[in-house]
């Protein structure tokens, strides 16, 4: 290994193996599980590469949602964490560019007369949200005048039952989940064209591990993922290439 590159191995990696903190909730980047029940998917084989660029052995460390891998970052569980960008993570984690972008959009009943994004933003609106996913971050910094109620703990088979409680006027969550699962599950039930944001997938590093040429190592290895057509192939490969889009 170059010498540049060991002490970047070193300085991303102390421990002499590089620890991915993978998001077992994201069916999309996580889309199945190994003989063992190791995850596998684009975020899996995404720490794959990485730990690869870097010549370190690989341990994949999976938190059941990215709220439990976000409130890692200050304990040294991990040392990268494949998980999706936003402000308040941002706090403890220093992120790189988007590999993908997930359009994040909104269910509505059978029923509705809610036809758009805006409309949904009203006085009077209730939105059923995964709490502390990446959209309930950014919906609890930009809505305007709904209202949000989240689930007790993060999930999204815990948002789709709250939301299947009644009295919602629509559901958050990520396009292809709500067309694929939550849509199926509620008769009648219309996902909203457009999105309120998307949520940007990124590799993050606690920021006291960013310093040191390592936040611009992870900078190029992404830009360098995407423009190679590498993470397009991942796509591919995993089935999920018509659900999740390269990030510009």
């Amino acid at each position: 290994m170059p010498t540049g590159l060991t002490a970047l191995a070193k300085a991303l990696a102390p421990h002499g193996v590089l620890r991915a903190g993978i998001n077992l909730s994201n069916i999309l980047l996580v889309s199945s599980r190994g003989p063992s029940g190791e995850p596998r998917g684009v975020a899996p084989d995404m720490a794959r590469a990485l730990a690869a660029s870097l010549s370190l052995p690989l341990e994949l460390v999976p938190y059941n949602n990215p709220g439990l891998l976000a409130d890692a970052a200050p304990r040294d569980e991990w040392d990268v964490g494949l998980i999706g960008a936003e402000p308040e993570r941002a706090r403890t984690i220093a992120f790189t560019a988007p590999y993908v972008e997930i359009e994040a959009t909104y269910l509505v009943p059978a029923g509705s007369p809610l036809q758009s994004i805006a409309e949904v933003d009203q006085p009077g609106r209730r939105i059923a949200v995964s709490a502390r996913s990446a959209y309930d971050l950014w919906l609890s910094a930009n809505l305007k005048h709904a209202a949000l109620e989240r689930t007790d703990e993060p999930g999204l088979d815990r948002s789709l039952a709250l939301f299947r409680s009644g009295g919602h006027d629509a559901l958050a969550g990520l396009r292809p989940w709500l067309r694929s699962t939550a849509a199926a599950a509620l008769a009648g039930s219309r996902v909203l064209d457009g999105q309120f944001t998307a949520v940007q997938q990124s590799i993050g590093t606690p920021r006291h591990r960013a310093d040191g040429g390592v936040g611009l190592f992870l900078e190029r290895f992404i830009e360098e993922a995407k423009a190679s057509g590498q993470v397009q192939t991942l796509l591919e490969t995993h089935g999920v290439a018509d659900k999740l889009t390269v990030a510009a």
